[in-house]
């Protein structure tokens, strides 16, 4: 992904802008404090992508103080997490700017995608309906960072033949994230399966000996199969940003092939 660094060193080169203007604007305002939070302004320099706003347990008012910070220091892309409808609303209501509301993932988008510049396509499977928020929360998470998303719901090893028939897409993908609760089977036979890195998500759904989604961690974290790592309990953002960061280092890879 571009970022505005690689701009404005694109700039000193093409003398656009001096060595000492581009060396002052790198420096300066590297988080702006606005007494109940400081924003890091300087995150997509590093990592490429802004700071994201992580919504529970903050106010309406403080999320819409430091949306409104980021918009004033140019950053237009905006992820806001874990908030519900009302929040929703008061952001559309009261923030200057595209808005976008995913009720099942529960994500709050301002401004736009990134452009689509992943290397390949990101696949999420669950491994039941009910572990859907879950996806969605990572699925619109990679695509909101610029990625290709397939989503393949609903094919848990309890009827193996739904997983079966998708194989075409599992052996196609660049990254798979998959998420299951009760036991977390799931993420053992798709990384079985794979040729590509696969992030498992486990997920608190599932009868009381799930202990509201260790038991899928546990699974998980001992899987057999090679090249599987594991996200926290419900963590979709989590593996979505990790599954976004993969699929744009294997597209810089082949830039340099």
């Amino acid at each position: 992904m571009n970022t505005d660094l690689m701009k404005l060193l694109e700039d000193v080169r093409d003398k656009k802008i001096s060595v000492k203007k581009a060396e002052i604007q790198i420096r300066k305002e590297p988080f702006e404090d606005i007494d109940f939070a400081k924003i890091d302004l300087q995150r997509a320099n590093r990592q490429g992508i802004g700071e994201v706003i992580y919504g529970a347990g903050k106010t309406d008012e403080q999320i819409k103080g430091i949306v409104e910070t980021m918009l004033k220091k140019g950053i237009r892309g905006i992820l806001v997490t874990r908030i519900d409808e009302d929040t929703a609303q008061f952001l559309k209501e009261n923030i200057d700017a595209k808005n976008e509301y995913f009720k099942e993932a529960r994500l709050c988008m301002i401004g736009d995608m990134h452009v689509k510049d992943g290397a390949g396509r990101i696949v999420v499977v669950t491994g039941g309906t009910s572990d859907i928020p879950v996806a969605e929360e990572a699925a619109v998470t990679a695509e909101f960072l610029g990625n290709e998303v397939e989503r393949i719901y609903d094919v848990g090893v309890a009827g193996l033949h739904r997983l079966l028939a998708h194989m075409d897409s599992i052996m196609g993908a660049s990254v798979i994230i998959a998420i299951a609760g009760m036991e977390g089977a799931l993420a053992s036979v798709v990384g079985g399966l794979a040729n590509c890195p696969v992030i498992a998500v486990p997920t608190s759904v599932g009868y009381g000996a799930s202990f509201e989604g260790i038991s899928a961690l546990l699974s998980m974290l001992n899987s057999c199969a090679s090249g599987v790592t594991v996200v926290n309990i419900d963590n979709g953002f989590g593996a979505g940003y990790s599954a976004s960061m993969i699929n744009h280092i294997i597209g810089t890879k082949k830039q340099f092939l």
